[in-house]
């Protein structure tokens, strides 16, 4: 299938890349379906896009790119939710926000999104207890 998006031009996909978000992502409740594509001009980034709204791609990351020792514990509520049996079955990413500055490109490390690659399923969460800022520098992170 094709999607054409306002800003990341035609994204193809097939029924099985579709993304279920069943709470939505925090800003966009009310959409439910996305994909994950590379964005095709820097394989460091993703775009999550919505196949709701052609008007909705977040830019993410893994945050193993930006921050080799990012960790965080999942409660097991969650793992339940997400149907999640080993670690390997999960894909992590987090939301970039961009800037026309290197030097003020961000990541979102307090928010990650959690998928379940073998389901389909995922979910954005915000960490408690956990010092990671909302808004890190992209290019002061340790690669």
């Amino acid at each position: 299938m094709k999607l054409n998006t306002k800003y990341h031009g035609v994204l193809n996909y097939e029924n099985e890349d579709i993304l279920m978000f069943q709470k939505g992502i925090p800003g966009f409740e009310n959409l439910k379906k996305f994909i994950l594509v590379p964005a095709e001009e820097n394989n460091l980034f993703y775009i999550l896009h919505s196949i709701e709204d052609v008007n909705i791609g977040i830019v993410v990351v893994s945050p193993f790119n930006v921050l080799k020792n990012y960790e965080f514990d999942l409660n097991e509520i969650k793992v339940c939710e997400l149907n999640i049996k080993s670690q390997k079955d999960i894909i992590v990413v987090n939301t970039v926000n961009l800037s026309t500055k290197l030097e003020n490109i961000t990541v979102n490390l307090k928010a990650p999104i959690i998928i379940n690659k073998n389901e389909n399923i995922g979910e954005q969460l915000i960490l408690d207890n956990v010092d990671y800022p909302i808004k890190y520098p992209l290019f002061k992170g340790e690669f």
